[in-house]
């Protein structure tokens, strides 16, 4: 498929289908909403009033219905009617299978019938239906050129808009898009397809010299500084964590930074990636049918770095700091070997007990560089951490672990409106940390009953590198079933961040949707404050080797 530049619209613009072919997406309530003529100038000549109003009348979606007005050059195509609290009520995830579905691979339109809550989301649904990356060939040379897609948005009052009796001019306001909310659009949708791009190239072309020149040029184009700490420097600097994984491999690994610090800025935040550009899962390799795929564990990474992009170029109001784990997990000679203990950032000690336990360890490196080094009070990891995710919360949720009850709303929240689904998944290290427990170090990196909470005790491990009395805020994303859908990847994560930090843009169109924060830990300062938790998470051996129902907390 050749590649598509998309083209953000407020408005209709006049096309032929026969010409232009065109999708109409919308709910049918949405659709039922807006008049023939509100929609005819993507329509005449090939289709009559009389044949759109039937089609519309016929759609029975169950969950999505789709109607052919002319060849499949024209497509009239109904959202999900139903929608559960978990889920986005922009009905995302259904609109990017109908256009992968509907599209022909030319110049053509997206219209999207719906609310001003849902344009965000039902944009970047668009983009992940268009990823950049291909390595395939094809023997017609008009199929090699670039096409044009244009995103066009047709507004309808929401529900309370139409309830509360407001004036006409503030619901057209409502249902008018500015330029700088289609630049907000844009702004997230390529941040989405980078990520994505990113995600779905191979190790051969995206190895972590490679990632590391996606970072210098998203740092060029936004004037924004940059630290890159590679190879044995990062030995010398104490990240054993990244550099203990990625040692065997033929590039080295590297922690990148970018930086953006805008005058005014009261709060320091720090988005850190999981960056492995491709797992084998080390000396504890994986089996021939596990491995393939694993070119996606860079999916936490790719989110920030597509993220940052998003925000800076919308007007971020704080300190912002992205920062990069990246390594190769190989197996080679100088490869870690279970049972061999690393000193990580934190200067905490840790035993290796499963080399497929990685990105862990290298996300410990990056929190605790963010909280040491940039004195980020609030941070935020993202990773393709676990398989058990899937499991805990599914394909199309990621799991959130969070120090915070507020954010873990907020997030919730931002997840709905963005449409990266996330859902809460539990917050106890004094019942769940034990699972670390080692006689030689000061823990493990795997645990010892995988039945208990894999995904939660795999975030704890690395907020532990924090210090669960932390102060600040602190968020675990763990998104490794949502990073990708069947064989390609959706850039998770981007528009998740750019909305659940929405109020910290100078962006209309992101303010409007980012949930109110609290930058402050004192909420979560309760029963881990006791002397007997921080005897416990001073990891003391003999704290751990206690059995579970003999502690005393």
């Amino acid at each position: 498929m050749p590649s598509a530049k998309l083209q953000f619209l407020g408005s209709l613009t006049q096309t032929d289908p026969h010409l232009h072919p065109v999708v109409i997406i919308g709910q049918v309530k949405n659709l039922a909403k807006i008049k023939f003529s509100d929609i005819k100038m993507k329509l005449e000549p090939r289709i009559t009033e009389e044949v759109y109003l039937n089609a519309l009348a016929s759609l029975q979606p169950s969950p999505t219905d789709t109607c052919s007005l002319y060849l499949n050059l024209a497509t009239l195509a109904a959202l999900p009617v139903n929608c559960s609290r978990h889920n986005t009520p922009s009905r995302a995830h259904a609109i990017t299978k109908i256009v992968k579905s509907t599209t022909v691979g030319a110049d053509e339109s997206v219209v999207i019938v719906c609310e001003r809550r849902d344009v965000l989301a039902s944009a970047c649904a668009v983009a992940r239906a268009y990823p950049l990356f291909s390595r395939k060939t094809s023997s017609n040379p008009s199929q090699t050129s670039n096409t044009t897609v244009r995103v066009e948005f047709l507004l309808v009052p929401s529900s309370e808009c139409e309830g509360a009796g407001e004036s006409n001019g503030n619901v057209e306001e409502k249902l008018m898009l500015s330029s700088e909310d289609l630049q907000c659009l844009e702004s997230a949708c390529t941040g989405v397809r980078l990520a994505a791009r990113i995600v779905d190239a191979p190790c051969s072309e995206m190895n972590v010299d490679h990632f590391l020149q996606e970072i210098r040029d998203i740092a060029d184009t936004l004037g924004v500084s940059s630290t890159i700490i590679q190879g044995e420097d990062l030995r010398l600097q104490g990240f054993g964590g990244i550099y203990g994984v990625g040692k065997a491999a033929a590039v080295a690994p590297a922690l990148a930074v970018l930086s953006y610090t805008p005058e005014g800025a009261t709060q320091t935040v720090a988005w850190v990636g999981k960056g492995i550009v491709y797992d084998t899962g080390g000396l504890s390799i994986k089996a021939k049918t596990a491995m393939p795929g694993m070119k996606r564990d860079c999916g936490g990474a790719a989110a920030v770095l597509g993220a940052f992009y998003t925000a800076v170029r919308q007007g971020f109001t704080q300190n912002l700091h992205a920062v990069f784990c990246l390594a190769e997990n190989a197996v080679g000679p100088y490869a870690t070997r279970p049972d061999d203990i690393h000193v990580l950032h934190s200067g905490r000690t840790v035993e290796i007990n499963n080399t497929d336990a990685e990105g862990r360890l290298v996300l410990a490196d990056g929190v605790s560089y963010a909280q040491k080094d940039l004195k980020a009070n609030i941070i935020l990891d993202i990773a393709t951490l676990t398989g058990a995710q899937g499991i805990s919360t599914g394909k199309y949720h990621g799991a959130v672990l969070t120090n915070s009850e507020q954010w873990e709303e907020a997030a919730v929240l931002a997840s709905r409106l963005s449409g990266d689904l996330l859902f809460p998944i539990p917050y106890c290290p004094e019942l769940q940390f034990s699972e670390f427990a080692s006689a030689v170090a000061d823990m493990k990196n795997s645990v010892a009953d995988r039945s208990n909470a894999q995904s939660s005790c795999a975030g704890l491990f690395i907020g532990s590198h924090l210090g669960f009395d932390f102060q600040g805020i602190w968020i675990h994303v763990d998104m490794a079933f949502p990073a990708y859908i069947g064989e390609r990847a959706t850039g998770f994560g981007v528009a998740l961040l750019a909305t659940l930090f929405g109020k910290y843009s100078q962006d209309r169109l992101l303010r409007s949707l980012g949930p109110e924060l609290k930058c402050s830990g004192s909420e979560i300062q309760n029963a881990f404050m006791s002397l007997a938790l921080h005897n416990l998470l001073d990891f003391s051996v003999n704290a751990f080797q206690m059995p579970h129902n003999s502690l005393n907390l």
